[in-house]
């Protein structure tokens, strides 16, 4: 009995090991259809969130909602700079946890794609390397350079290392499934030549036997050695093919927007176009999508690049810069990802059989130097087909018309195919999904005033003269400006003076000589003898630029003070170590009596930074070391180079906040010593015509916010702040009111939805083992507020044929004269509300044999703010 006892507790003993070693030890691999975890294979949905983008207190929630959203995998970049800010100094901790911001994920239950790079783009400064990369003697960076090689390797076996130490890796139980080694290299590969491929094979080896267990990747490169993945990034990849015919079809940034540069508009991308791109993407094959950006968030401190990318990266992604969901692009990719779903088993099991519904004929203008050609194309109406024992069956029907409707006939059924869509078929009978037509509610967002006052202003001059000699150095000529502040400000002072003879015509009735200077980025404030004479800025597609302008010169010795200004380094192309930023020459002064004088080679003094940072005025720590002066604001006249401090109380509620500052010209600001980022109010030009959906999508196509700031609202993370005596502290470049500096609130205002009686309902469908429908229900249209609100009026519904947009519907000539009191009832004082298209939900049928729809428009207000009565319009 006893030795009984004895063998069935090793045996269990064995099987508790056998099963833990099971489970934490799953295996990840691929084969020409997907990617396959612990012997399955999956069609994955991913998004990226970038960890330092937001704060660790908003990574929960942002996770979740990515995973209500249908998302199977988070991805990231890993941000060097921010990890390594000098060599062999490593931090981990804020918005830099990555470990913490990895195990968040895995705790919601989701897969982690963990492109370490190091090289990431992202619009991130210097692309994500350390500046103090380019001073390792003999570095040429991404290519076969050793120093190079040696320091991307360090960095990339401290990841990785940090991740198995963690047990982070899928093969160890943890949520990371691929990993990806640098990043979008097949253009540099291609101008560097025999080097650069010499240089991508290594790093492919090299990661490969770090041995992480899991599959690497890499993103716009064709040669990719195997194991590695090529994969494909863009705002289409349905053309896209791995280079071996046994790895699988991976898209890891589809573009879900574009982002925003200071002087340019804001750029959107339709959801129904995104849509229509990630279906065609998976009906040629494609098994991993990733959103890039799922969720963009805000570019804090300096860490911008470009040069001259905003603040705000919002991307226009599913969940915008603050977090919040933004409909209809969070809900209609929703129920894209429910209908994929519907088809996972047969689109990973065989391979798709290609059928004809039609053809039409699609004209291309083809432009020439002399002439204009109209070339009609044969085009075809496709039917992608997935059938197999193992998975059944799935259609993807498509229309590629970005003109008109397609009427075709699939399997002896007639549907009718919007311009520019894909209809998805789980059962490749009834329509689930079309791309085109979107089903979800339309949010607007709104700031709304905190009313909240910001007390107690008090300002500190950054007095030039007062710039101290011995701690500046000098030069003959012009120094290259990243060279002498190696990173550690946007800002750095090029000084040098001229000795004018009082005979010179100007000082007696003549023209006033013009001082002009030539840079090579980004932003430039001339000062003569203490003054502001002037300003200039390039741009990021020009980062060149000239300043030219009158100076106010005196007889004798006349200071010269340029204050050249960073917008962030560049973050894409080759050669990172041979950049330039700062003056660059010549610096000339014209209309002197004996001519020209080419100041470039004389003798110049340089200081780096201001006199405020160095003071660390930024920070409550620091804003005692100097004598601020009090007074009112609102009669001052905004001066330059000017810091601004306040205090505030955190407003009530949980809405994200933000500070406005139209008022304010261009600088930095901070609250409680964080950095919130760069703000410029500079205007956005561009093309802000109508947009639509069909038709391939490029940035100019779709533009807002012409003529108004760039960025206006600047993103306060709430975890930031204290209940009361919060430190706001901005520093102005340029001249602005500060006294009008406001925090707002943002959150919804207004809510539409357009719903027709056939809208195709992915949420009703249930399936059985063999695939086919068990019930469809009919659609609803569906409405909702955020959190802490309730629909607080209806301004307009109708049962029929209404036309219109969102703010702008008008009932048709069929209508239900009882529409609004059926919202009314269903949706007043509720945060969310359906209602059942049919002709018994609206008692009667108000045009029969014609195909209706319901078009509601409803505000949003806090839960305890009192419902408008019924019949009441705004």
């Amino acid at each position: 009995m006893e030795a009984n006892s004895v063998s069935s507790l090793f045996f269990l003993v064995c099987l508790a090991l056998f099963m833990n070693l099971k489970m934490t030890q799953c295996k990840v691999t691929y084969d020409r259809k997907a990617i396959v975890i612990d012997g399955q294979r999956r069609f994955l949905f991913s998004g990226s969130i970038h960890y330092p983008r937001s704060t660790p207190e908003m990574w929960g929630d942002l996770i979740q909602k990515a995973k209500d959203g249908g998302l199977d995998v988070i991805e990231t970049y890993v941000f060097w700079n921010g990890h390594e800010p000098s060599p062999g100094n490593y931090y981990f901790e804020g918005r830099y946890d990555l470990v913490r911001f990895v195990k968040t994920v895995q705790r919601a239950g989701l897969y982690v794609h963990l492109r370490i790079g190091p090289y990431i783009c992202a619009e991130w400064n210097f692309g994500g390397f350390p500046v103090w990369l380019k001073y390792v003697p003999g570095i040429s960076f991404r290519t076969d350079n050793e120093p190079f090689k040696m320091a991307m390797q360090g960095f990339t076996q401290k990841i990785v290392q940090l991740m198995k130490s963690e047990r982070l890796f899928e093969s160890q139980g943890g949520p990371i499934i691929l990993s990806q080694i640098e990043n979008e290299y097949g253009p540099s590969s291609k101008a560097l030549g025999v080097p650069g491929y010499l240089y991508m094979t290594w790093a492919a080896k090299m990661a490969v036997e770090l041995g992480t267990g899991v599959p690497w990747v890499m993103c716009k490169e064709d040669d990719a050695p195997d194991p590695v993945i090529n994969t494909c990034n863009g705002f289409y990849c349905d053309e896209f093919a791995p280079n071996r015919p046994y790895k699988p079809t991976i898209w890891t940034e589809a573009w879900s927007g574009w982002f925003t540069e200071f002087g340019g508009t804001i750029k959107q991308r339709p959801v129904q176009d995104l849509a229509y791109a990630v279906a065609r993407f998976i009906q040629k094959g494609g098994s991993f999508v990733n959103y890039y950006m799922y969720h963009g968030g805000t570019n804090y401190g300096r860490t911008a690049g470009g040069p001259f990318i905003t603040t705000t990266y919002d991307y226009d992604a599913p969940l915008d810069e603050y977090g919040l969901i933004r409909q209809p692009k969070y809900g209609h990719l929703t129920e894209l990802h429910r209908a994929i779903k519907l088809c996972e088993k047969a689109l990973v099991s065989t391979d798709p059989v290609v059928t004809s519904l039609g053809s039409y004929q699609q004209v291309l203008d083809i432009s020439f130097s002399k002439y204009n050609v109209s070339k009609g194309i044969k085009r075809e109406h496709l039917a992608h087909e997935f059938s197999s024992k193992e998975g059944g069956c799935a259609a993807f029907l498509a229309n590629h018309n970005p003109e008109s409707v397609a009427k075709v006939v699939y399997n002896n059924k007639h549907y009718n195919l919007p311009p520019w869509s894909i209809s998805i078929l789980p059962d490749c009978e009834k329509v689930a999904f079309n791309t085109a037509k979107v089903g979800v509610q339309t949010s607007h967002m709104q700031m709304l005033p905190s009313n909240l006052e910001l007390l107690s202003w008090e300002t500190y001059d950054e007095d030039i003269s007062s710039l101290d000699d011995h701690k500046m150095i000098t030069s003959v000529g012009l120094l290259e400006q990243i060279n002498v502040t190696r990173d550690t400000s946007d800002y750095l002072w090029y000084m040098t003076s001229v000795d004018v003879s009082s005979s010179e015509s100007f000082l007696h009735g003549g023209e006033q000589p013009t001082l002009i200077v030539e840079s090579s980025g980004h932003a430039l404030h001339v000062f003569i003898n203490g003054q502001i004479s002037g300003s200039t800025y390039g741009t990021r597609e020009n980062r060149r630029f000239a300043y030219s302008g009158k100076v106010n010169l005196r007889a004798g010795t006349n200071k010269i003070a340029l204050l050249s200004i960073a917008v962030g380094l560049p973050n894409i192309g080759t050669h990172f170590e041979n950049w330039k930023t700062g003056l660059q020459g010549p610096v000339v002064l014209r209309g002197l009596d004996h001519g020209n004088l080419d100041l470039t080679w004389q003798k110049w003094s340089y200081q780096v930074g201001l006199k405020g940072e160095e003071m660390n005025l930024d920070s409550p720590n620091g804003i005692s070391s100097v004598e601020w002066m009090q007074g009112s604001l609102v009669s001052q006249r905004p001066q330059p180079l000017t810091w601004y401090k306040a205090y505030f109380s955190a407003p009530q509620g949980n809405e994200p906040l933000a500070l406005d500052m139209r008022s304010m010209g261009k600088g930095q600001v901070w609250i409680n010593g964080q950095s919130i980022g760069r703000y410029w109010t500079t205007t956005a030009n561009g093309n802000c015509n109508k947009c639509s959906y069909s038709g391939s999508y490029r940035p100019p196509k779709c533009q807002l916010g012409c003529g108004r700031p760039t960025q206006r609202w600047y993103h306060v993370p709430r975890s930031w702040l204290k209940p009361t005596q919060n430190l706001l502290v901005v520093f102005e470049e340029i001249g602005g009111v500060a006294s009008q500096i406001s925090l707002v609130k943002r959150s919804v205002s207004r809510v539409c939805s357009v719903v027709s009686e056939y809208h195709p309902n992915v949420k009703a469908w249930h399936t059985k083992s063999n695939n086919k429908s068990e019930v469809i229900q009919k659609p609803k249209v569906h409405l909702g507020c955020m959190p802490g609100q309730s629909i607080s009026e209806i301004k307009f519904a109708s049962f029929g044929n209404p036309s219109g947009t969102c703010g702008t519907f008008q009932k048709g000539t069929c209508h239900s004269p009882i529409s609004d009191a059926i919202l009314q009832k269903k949706c007043l004082g509720k945060e969310k509300c359906s209602v059942t298209i049919s002709t018994s939900n609206f008692k009667g049928d108000p045009c029969p044999n014609v195909s209706k729809q319901v078009a509601v428009e409803a505000f949003c207000a806090p839960k305890a703010a009192a419902i408008t009565e019924p019949n009441s319009r705004r």
